[in-house]
């Protein structure tokens, strides 16, 4: 049991332990920390304290200090195991330094800026719920062949823009372009009628590869480092009308945002579960050896309206997906693509096989055609300005909850 004081059900506890980057009124330089209970462990200061001499050299114990986490996420698998298995010691142990100097080491997240966590090289979006596949297919094409020949066959992603992807808390300025409204046979360009969110997970890879090579998905554990809440903000009446035929564009690339704390895959292990039966069977290169692919992890979409009314409108779950995250990977990486530390690999919208658990205002308000009724009797078919939507995702519960907090964002 940790000596610090964690609220019950507190989405940190000292099962999970996710990283971020954090800055105070008082250390106003961005540094590595992590969370537990409603505190930030500032890893600077641990290391400074001798709390990884065990484990780490003196040169090592410097990636604490910077803006990001990529330095860190570089050392390896072995040193995020060591240094996770320390600070659940230090945390256990009464007599620890790190308790001795708590005043120095703890910081209350209330009083934190989050900032973002990683530098991302290079992003790309999946579209790996067949649930929401087929919702998409049944509005926009045939209903009695929803999903693409293709679909059952690889994970289907496209590559993003890093640029626009920012932390939780930024608002997002509603985007202008090009779209072509019902009855009408030239487009007009203006503002996005059609705004939606995205409910998604994202892995941020954790090794370089070598261009030329590939990943198997039995490599999964040593290449991604740990997973994000993800919101891919969509301009479906830009997408729907630029998208043909080179896939989306403008329609998603103003902004998508991403939580701020960083939960390892080492602390979601033990939420590991069965995917669906994937039929037909996938080539061998997408072979999965992982009887449980998938991670059993609740999500939530909150929509809170300008009379901050608060209405959750979806619970889904990342145990939906259809194509797991190490068969994403492998798929990414069987041309030769290589990966760099940082990179970030989106799910697409994960949606359950019931409308409760759609994540997307396209399905849940059936492209339009049936407005959604929020907790104070307004009607949503899609965004408003003033709109403020928030993600929230955990596994297990109690003094074992692993949560990610919250991906939130206000539509401007």
């Amino acid at each position: 049991m940790p000596w610090l004081p964690i609220p019950a059900d507190s989405d940190f506890s000292i099962h999970n332990l996710p990283y971020g980057v954090f800055s105070t009124a008082q250390r106003t330089q961005p540094r590595v920390g992590v969370a537990i209970g409603d505190q930030i462990i500032d890893m600077a200061v641990a290391a400074q304290l001798g709390t990884f001499d065990t484990c780490l050299t003196k040169a090592q114990r410097s990636v604490f200090s910077q803006p990001y986490l990529n330095d860190f996420i570089r050392l390896g698998r072995t040193i995020w195991q060591q240094v996770r298995r320390v600070l659940q010691t230090e945390l256990s142990d009464p007599a620890s330094r790190l308790k001795a100097n708590a005043q120095h080491a703890l910081v209350a997240q209330a009083d934190a800026t989050m900032h973002m966590p990683v530098q991302i090289g290079d992003y790309t979006d999946f579209y790996s719920s067949i649930d929401h596949a087929s919702n998409v297919g049944k509005m926009f094409r045939d209903p009695a062949n929803a999903l693409l020949p293709n679909w059952r066959h690889l994970p289907v992603g496209y590559h993003g823009r890093a640029s626009s992807v920012v932390v939780s808390g930024t608002s997002i300025r509603r985007p202008q372009g090009q779209r072509l409204p019902k009855g009408v046979d030239q487009p007009v360009f203006g503002p996005s009628q059609r705004l939606d969110f995205e409910l998604e997970t994202a892995f941020i890879v954790g090794k370089d590869t070598a261009l030329g090579t590939s990943v198997t998905p039995g490599d999964f554990d040593e290449h991604a480092f740990g997973m994000v809440l993800f919101n891919d903000w969509s301009a479906r009446d830009i997408q729907q009308w630029e998208y043909v035929p080179l896939g989306p564009f403008l329609g998603k690339s103003f902004a998508s945002s991403v939580s701020p704390w960083v939960v390892t895959i080492e602390a979601l292990a033990p939420f590991r579960v069965a995917g669906y039966v994937q039929e037909p069977e996938p080539l061998p290169y997408l072979h999965d050896p992982n009887p449980l692919p998938n991670f059993d992890i609740n999500l939530t979409v909150e929509l809170t309206d300008p009379a901050d009314v608060t209405t959750v409108i979806s619970r889904s779950n990342q145990r939906f997906l259809y194509w797991s995250q190490a068969q994403q990977l492998a798929h990414h990486t069987i041309n030769g693509c290589n990966l760099r530390v940082g990179d970030l690999m989106a799910s697409g919208t994960i949606s359950g096989p019931d409308r409760s658990s759609w994540g997307s205002l396209l399905e849940l308000s059936w492209g339009g055609a049936e407005p959604l009724t929020l907790a104070d009797g307004s009607k949503r078919t899609f965004l408003e300005d003033g709109d403020t939507v928030t993600f929230r995702g955990w596994a297990g519960e109690g003094d074992h909850r692993v949560g990610f907090g919250e991906v939130t964002g206000t539509v401007l």
